[in-house]
């Protein structure tokens, strides 16, 4: 199998591993970029068909790692070699390449508690993490607004070179587009719960779900009103995921 990207729904997605992708997110943002980290699943798959400014950020991501089963086996459909590398997955061994090259870091999203917990967490797992600041928004926080003019403000001034922000999507994709634009030499990773994991203040499916594949199934069962609809339209766009990418697969072997 091969490791270069591959793509799903006209996004291009990379094979990194957690450490591979860890170096080189630590080494683009070393060399003074800016870019924004998104971690694709079929509900950002479903965004996309129905949402032209999530697509628009999506086309102007710095890298884009498979999130979920789904585009995985999009991945090995398409002869890559892959495994999930999600957004909160990322976060300790991201925190951890930082802290070995210095690289501070910005926490943004969730609650204050959340933030102060997540915080605790990293600090205490990974020795001179330089967590340079947090920012907790209100509800209703909107990428175009004056409260986020006052995060973008907060993230340049703390002198961050890595910002996590947990805000769930489109929001925090639409957010991390627009501090890459805004903020030199800062790489803008969206984590989705990933925060709240670290905290302790959501429960994350146990590991049997997670490496099978079904942690969506987990997080259905706890919350089935608010996530059975989003499950069902993630389900209705499977098959033409993968029938494009047996697709693709049999166009490249023809060649």
């Amino acid at each position: 199998m091969r490791a270069e990207p591959f793509c799903v729904e006209g996004v291009s997605v990379q094979t990194l591993s957690l450490k591979e992708a860890s170096c080189r997110i630590c080494d683009d943002v070393a060399s003074g970029k800016s870019f924004s980290v998104f971690t694709l699943n079929l509900d950002h798959v479903v965004k996309l068909r129905a949402n032209p400014a999530f697509r628009a950020v999506y086309e102007r991501a710095g890298i884009v790692l498979a999130d979920g089963f789904p585009i995985v086996l999009a991945g090995r459909l398409q002869g890559r070699c892959l495994s999930r590398t999600t957004g909160a997955d990322l976060i300790v061994p991201l925190c951890e390449e930082a802290s070995r090259r210095g690289l501070p870091v910005f926490l943004l999203g969730s609650t204050s508690r959340s933030l102060a917990g997540a915080e605790r967490h990293l600090t205490n797992l990974i020795s001179n993490l330089d967590v340079a600041g947090t920012y907790a928004p209100d509800q209703g926080f909107a990428a175009h607004s004056e409260q986020a003019d006052e995060a973008i403000e907060a993230i340049r001034k703390s002198g961050a070179r890595i910002c996590f922000i947990a805000l769930g999507a489109p929001k925090q994709e639409i957010f991390a587009d627009r501090c890459a634009r805004e903020i030199e030499g800062v790489s803008f990773l969206c984590i989705g719960a990933g925060l709240d994991f670290l905290a302790g203040h959501q429960k994350r499916a146990p590991k049997v779900f997670q490496v099978t594949g079904l942690e969506w199934l987990w997080r259905m069962l706890l919350n089935p009103g608010r996530l059975a609809r989003r499950y069902a339209e993630c389900l209705a766009v499977l098959p033409s995921v993968l029938l494009d990418s047996l697709s693709r697969r049999s166009a490249q072997a023809g060649r």
